[in-house]
């Protein structure tokens, strides 16, 4: 029987964040990763060290998912994503911005 392990990094999230299976923004230019949390409309950014931090976007000037994404490009860049929009993850963007 085959078994799913998450890596270091999004157990570190998953300790973080209130929603069980955080889904998986991406990875930035400086080798975190980003999970994001819809329950608590925050987002927990693990580096590869397994320091991390929640990033509540209510309590930023980041009013969307999207514009995290962006401030995230601009600042570090994106390794690996974001997977943000063209799928589940754009209806549920669209759907928490409407």
């Amino acid at each position: 029987m085959a078994t799913t392990q998450s890596n270091p990094q999004e157990r570190t999230a998953r300790e973080l964040l209130t929603q069980g299976r955080p889904l998986f923004l991406g990875v930035d230019g400086e080798g975190a990763a980003h999970y994001w949390d819809s329950y608590e409309f925050a987002v927990a950014v693990v580096k590869t060290d397994g320091e991390a931090e929640k990033v509540v976007l209510a309590e930023t000037p980041f009013e969307t998912l999207s514009d995290w994404c962006e401030y995230t490009r601009g600042e570090r860049g994106w390794d690996v994503g974001p997977h943000v929009g063209g799928s589940l993850v754009g209806d549920l963007v669209r759907g928490v911005e409407a």
